[in-house]
């Protein structure tokens, strides 16, 4: 976003005393006059926005809840991924979800608020597509945990254990929040900004064309970044598809799923 900062451009010069009274005599002031100045300052829509309203599950204003806290209204189960579903007739993605829904059934679940993977089964996805968006989402995983969110079904912000030895080799060290599929741009965090492994994590992504903002717990650790497209590299990413929660073999905790649509080339 580009503005105007002129915070220090001009302003009044003051004197004064530690008495009641004081005397002052030949002042004068030497300047040069100074223009206002475009400046280009930071996106302060990419900054989480609204009050996190209590109790979970209920979304901030002029957002809305992707999990109700109770079932899985509003998801279904992954068919294929986003390039395949393409080249898929409307029968043949109807017959699939079928499949894949009774496979999140059987592995998603609604427990006490929270959002509940077993390990097993499929990656679950909104039912709708999005394009420009805001998003946040509560997580937690377990030692050795590894997971994340698609966005326009393309992977991938990144979730899993930065102490995890096993996974020290792609940069799990570096933390969550990473791009982990870009190769020409950016795709790892700037800073570390886990929990302790066990504690719940927020993210607030914001989405706008390509580019990709993320604050993980308060942090900024992608900041306007170009998420590329793993399904087809020699293309943008896709313009709108489903959010999606990756299944790693992982048992996984989420809430508090809000999403904001944003106007279309939204700055």
């Amino acid at each position: 976003m580009e503005a105007t900062d002129t915070t220090f451009a001009w302003g009044q010069v003051g004197v004064g005393t530690f008495d009641d009274t004081g005397n002052f005599d030949n002042v004068f002031l030497f300047g040069t006059k100074v223009e206002p100045k475009e400046v280009a300052v930071a996106d302060q829509q990419a900054q989480p926005v609204g009050k996190r309203a209590a109790p979970d599950n209920t979304p901030p204003e002029g957002f809305t809840a992707l999990f109700n806290g109770k079932d899985l209204t509003g998801w279904q189960g992954l068919v294929k991924n986003i390039k395949e579903r393409k080249s898929m007739t409307a029968e043949q993605i109807a017959a699939e979800q079928v499949k894949a829904d009774e496979s999140a059934k059987a592995h998603w679940r609604a427990e006490n608020g929270v959002l509940l993977f077993d390990g097993k089964g499929q990656s679950l996805c909104s039912v709708k597509d999005y394009a420009d968006f805001e998003l946040y989402c509560d997580w937690k995983i377990e030692p050795k945990g590894d997971s994340g969110i698609y966005v326009r079904g393309t992977p991938q912000i990144q979730i899993w254990d930065p102490s995890d030895e096993a996974q020290l080799k792609n940069g799990a060290d570096k933390g969550s929040g990473s791009l982990w599929n870009n190769q020409k741009n950016p795709r790892f965090p700037d800073v570390i900004a886990d929990n302790p492994i066990g504690q719940w994590n927020t993210f607030f992504i914001r989405m706008v064309g390509d580019k990709v903002t993320i604050t993980l717990n308060g942090k900024t650790v992608v900041n306007n970044v170009t998420l590329e497209n793993y399904w087809e590299r020699d293309k943008p990413c896709y313009e709108t598809g489903p959010i999606e929660l990756q299944n790693h073999g992982n048992t996984l905790y989420f809430k508090n799923i809000y999403v904001r649509e944003l106007p279309k080339k939204s700055l």
